[in-house]
């Protein structure tokens, strides 16, 4: 009887001392864990903004643009605005207990 009591006592107190341990650790590594995957993070955004950058200097139409820098707007394929249909009236129910 007082052995099954002597483990369960030391169960307890195992388990409270594993939460106190990693509830220490983390208070270390977590910041440091945090950090580098910020950094990862930022790096692979730097990284797709330079192939971005690189893929939109090969293109060839960036490379037709006039040298007097004109903008040419083409409004003939511009789409006008629908009305939309008006379909019956809006009726309100209001529930009776």
């Amino acid at each position: 009887m007082q052995e099954a009591s002597m483990t369960g006592l030391r169960f307890i107190i195992g388990i409270i001392a594993f939460y106190y341990i990693f509830k220490f650790l983390a208070r270390i590594f977590f910041p440091i864990l945090v950090k580098k995957a910020v950094e990862n993070a930022s790096e692979n955004f730097q990284r797709q903004q330079q192939q971005y950058q690189q893929y939109t200097q090969g293109n060839t139409w960036q490379n037709n643009t006039n040298n007097n820098d004109e903008i040419i707007i083409n409004t003939t394929n511009a789409k006008k605005p629908r009305e939309t249909k008006k379909v019956g009236e809006y009726v309100d129910y209001e529930e009776i207990d």
